[in-house]
């Protein structure tokens, strides 16, 4: 199952469509300017973008608000387990 590519902004997750061309312009863009999140952010009018793994494959979540964290592998959601300790 190859998943799907998803973009959350604010909480809100983006149509399909849009969501498809955000992560083609979001692929181009790291190719050519790489771990330049912010970057790319900015290029697009946010204050920040973070990969992450959702249960149904991959997401970029998108804020208008929240800084630009340090680039880092995204979270994988942990099936059956408990991320607390």
């Amino acid at each position: 199952m190859s998943g799907v590519l998803s973009v959350v902004v604010d909480g809100v997750a983006m149509p399909e469509e849009d969501a498809r061309a955000f992560w083609k312009r979001f692929s181009a863009y790291m190719d050519a300017h790489k771990g330049d999140l912010l970057g790319f952010a900015k290029a697009e009018g946010y204050a920040s973008i973070h990969p992450a793994m959702a249960s149904t494959g991959a997401q970029l979540v998108v804020s208008r608000m929240k800084p630009q964290g340090p680039y880092r592998n995204a979270d994988t959601p942990q099936r059956g387990k408990s991320r607390r300790r």
